[in-house]
C-alpha cells in the first residue's frame, strides 16, 4: 500500500486527487495541507469527500511529508521546486501539477513563470508525465513534471502525424476550448457564473505560457521545427477540454493518416481514437481519464483537422498524474482509473 501525501488539498486538482485516490486499492492518503486551512477537516469543506477521506488539513511541513511514498503538489507553480529537493533527498517520489518540472529551457520558464528556478538539478532529471511518450522514463522517475491540460490534449493530438512525417510541422493550428474549472478554485471577477455562463470568448491571444511547453515536446517528435498557433477559449462549462488541430499533409493518403492513430495509440489504455467519420465531444470524457480523438482529412487531401477532447481535471491534471504514480510504482496503469464519461 502506497502512502500518499497531497500539497494544496483545496484546490480543484487537490479535490478531483482526493476523489480518485479513495477508489484506488493500493494507495492511502496520509496527509493532505492547506496554509489557509489548518486544522480544518477535509469533509467539513467538502462533504463529498465524507467517510472517504477522514483527514484535517495540516501545515505543508517536512515532517508531515517525509513518511509519504510519493507526494503530489497541486499548488500554483513556484511551491514545488522549493520543497522537491528535500524529500526526493528523503526516499519520497515527486509529481508536480503545476509547471514547475515541465520546461527544460529555462529561459522559456522564466519568461512565462516569472522567477527564477531554485531546483534547477531536479528539473534536469525530471521527466515530462505524458505516458504515451515517456512512459519508460515514467517507470524510473523521481519527479515527474505532469503536462497543462492544453498541452495534454494538443500534443496527443499531433503526435502521431508527427512522428509519422504526415505533417508540415511548421504548419500547425491548435484553436483549444476549456471549460471554467481550468483557471483554479479562487475568487477572481473573470470566474464568477454570471461572467462566464451564456458566453464564450477567446483570450490569451498575446501568448499562452501552455504553448512553450507542447512545442518543446513536439519539437523532440518532429526534430525541432515546429512552428504553432495556438490560442485558448473559455468555455461555460465546468469541465472539459475541446482542441480543433489543423495542419498541412505531406502525405496525401487516408488510410496513412488513420494507421499512424492506430498503430501509435493500439496499446495505450487512456486514447480512444474513433472510426473515421466519428468526433468526440466534452460530456463523453467527463470525469474520466480518457482523451478522444476523432479526425478529417479536408476534401482535397491537404490538409488535416483532428478533434481532441479530455477532461481538464482528470487526463488534464489529477487523472493523468495518478497513472503516473501507478506507473512509478510498477502497478497496474488503470488503477483507480476506470470511471468512464458521465453522460448526460
Amino acid at each position: 500500500m502506497l502512502n500518499v501525501g497531497i500539497v494544496g488539498g483545496t484546490g480543484y486538482t487537490g479535490i478531483e486527487l482526493m476523489r480518485l485516490l479513495s477508489m484506488h486499492h493500493e494507495a492511502r492518503i496520509v496527509a493532505i495541507t492547506s496554509r489557509a486551512e489548518e486544522g480544518v477537516s477535509v469533509a467539513d469543506i467538502f462533504p463529498s469527500l465524507r467517510g472517504h477521506v477522514d483527514l484535517v488539513f495540516e501545515k505543508p511541513t517536512l515532517s508531515a511529508l517525509t513518511g509519504c511514498d510519493v507526494v503530489f503538489f497541486a499548488t500554483p507553480h513556484g511551491v514545488a521546486m522549493e520543497q522537491a529537493e528535500e524529500l526526493v533527498a528523503r526516499g519520497v517520489r515527486v509529481i508536480d501539477l503545476a509547471a514547475d518540472f515541465r520546461l527544460k529551457d529555462l529561459s522559456q520558464w522564466k519568461k512565462w513563470y516569472g522567477p527564477q528556478h531554485t531546483a534547477q538539478p531536479l528539473l534536469e532529471e525530471a521527466v515530462y508525465g505524458l505516458p504515451e511518450l515517456n512512459r519508460e522514463k515514467i517507470k524510473a522517475a523521481r519527479v515527474v513534471g505532469n503536462p497543462g491540460c492544453y498541452a495534454t490534449a494538443i500534443e496527443l493530438g499531433f503526435a502521431p502525424l508527427l512522428a509519422s512525417g504526415l505533417i508540415d510541422p511548421t504548419s500547425l493550428i491548435a484553436d483549444a476550448k476549456s471549460g471554467a474549472s481550468g483557471a483554479g478554485r479562487k475568487k477572481e471577477l473573470s470566474s464568477l457564473y454570471s461572467e462566464v455562463g451564456d458566453n464564450f470568448k477567446a483570450y490569451g491571444l498575446g501568448g499562452h505560457r501552455h504553448h512553450p511547453e507542447i512545442v518543446e515536446v513536439l519539437n523532440e517528435l518532429s526534430g525541432g521545427r515546429v512552428k504553432l498557433k495556438f490560442t485558448p477559449h473559455l468555455l461555460p462549462i465546468n469541465r472539459g477540454i475541446l482542441a480543433t488541430l489543423y495542419a498541412n499533409l505531406t502525405k496525401c493518403d487516408l488510410s496513412m493518416v488513420r494507421e499512424s492513430f492506430e498503430n501509435f495509440y493500439k496499446d495505450e489504455p487512456f486514447v480512444d481514437f474513433l472510426p473515421i467519420g466519428q468526433f468526440p465531444d466534452t460530456r463523453s470524457v467527463r470525469g474520466s481519464n480518457f482523451c478522444k480523438i476523432g479526425l478529417q482529412v479536408s476534401d482535397d487531401q491537404s490538409s488535416v483537422i483532428v478533434i481532441s477532447v479530455l477532461d481538464n481535471l482528470v487526463k488534464g491534471a489529477s487523472g493523468q498524474a495518478i497513472q503516473n504514480m501507478n506507473i512509478m510504482f510498477g502497478l497496474d496503469e488503470k488503477m483507480g482509473l476506470n470511471s468512464l464519461g458521465l453522460v448526460p
